[in-house]
């Protein structure tokens, strides 16, 4: 089966996998829940049309609390809570040293707007001053997936994966739905609801872009662990390029293992140009032939 049709033969392959549960092997790697994932597919919230505020800064409508949920280096994100409702929520703090800098928040900012689907984090508020920018959404307390792969806490099985792995698709689904490419699909943009549970969000929208087939869209960023080929030799992407971090994603769940990864940052480029990989390590030999095929069909280089 050809490259072309990567997102049929992923939602084929995954669907093949969760009907038969007989396929489902354990491996001990890092109890995540098995099950279909429970809970109300909704929006956190009423869908608002939200506008970027400049009359008026985020701690006039918030009280913003201590807890820092995280940090990089477009700033740090802080739960709050919104004064008239009491609902919690997630601000998340950007400075601005630019127009091109002020361009990128507000394309981040745009996207979301027009991302509302429950794989996807949602947007609540946004404020503006001077060189500052608040973006609110809504608050996902359940950790990075990436968690679920290195802390011995988990047992992650073959099935859990599946489950991770299809919400993970029908988001990147949406999205390429709407023509737009998330552009930096990594287990640490995967945030689970609960620490319990097997729901996630797809957060981290600073690098998307809006998609245009019959333009061509080069990029030159990304998590070189989790880029594919095309953006490693800026040539032009597609949705085939999330399709491979997806693909990448994968094999790290089932694993724990990462396909590229080098001893330094040029080696792991290096590897992901060869795209050279393989199921040859010992934590993929109760994998199913099911999920292999899927990781197969994903890792494609020049897809045509």
């Amino acid at each position: 089966m050809g490259a072309l049709n990567t997102e049929q033969v992923c939602y084929y392959k995954l669907k093949c996998m969760v009907l038969d549960p007989t396929k489902m092997q354990k491996y001990t790697k890092v109890h995540v829940d098995e099950s279909e994932p429970t809970g109300v597919d909704e929006s956190p919230f009423e869908k608002r049309d939200v506008h970027v505020k400049t009359s008026r800064w985020v701690t006039q409508d918030y009280d913003i609390t201590d807890l820092l949920l995280g940090r990089g280096k477009f700033g740090e994100v802080k739960k709050c809570q919104e004064k008239r409702t009491g609902r919690n929520l997630a601000a998340k703090f950007i400075e601005i040293e630019g127009p091109q800098e002020r361009k990128d928040v507000m394309n981040e900012f745009d996207i979301m707007k027009s991302l509302q689907h429950p794989r996807l984090l949602q947007v609540y508020d946004a404020f503006e001053n001077k060189n500052k920018f608040c973006l609110v959404t809504e608050l996902i307390s359940g950790g990075e997936l990436f968690e679920r792969v290195i802390n011995d806490d988990f047992i992650l099985t073959e099935k859990a994966c599946v489950m991770f792995m299809r919400q993970i698709c029908e988001g990147v689904e949406f999205m390429h739905s709407r023509n737009v490419l998330h552009l930096d699909m990594k287990p640490e943009n995967i945030l689970c609801l609960t620490r319990e549970g097997n729901r996630i969000k797809i957060i981290d929208f600073g690098l998307a872009r809006a998609y245009t087939p019959k333009d061509e869209l080069r990029i030159l960023f990304g998590t070189p662990e989790f880029m594919a080929p095309e953006v490693v030799n800026y040539d032009p992407a597609s949705p085939a390029t999330d399709m491979w971090s997806i693909g990448v994603i994968c094999y790290v769940l089932l694993s724990g293992l990462s396909p590229f990864m080098g001893e330094v940052e040029a080696e792991t480029l290096v590897n992901v140009t060869y795209a050279k990989w393989d199921f040859t390590a010992e934590e993929f030999e109760s994998i199913s032939m099911d999920a292999k095929d899927f990781i197969t069909h994903l890792l494609v280089k020049d897809p045509k």
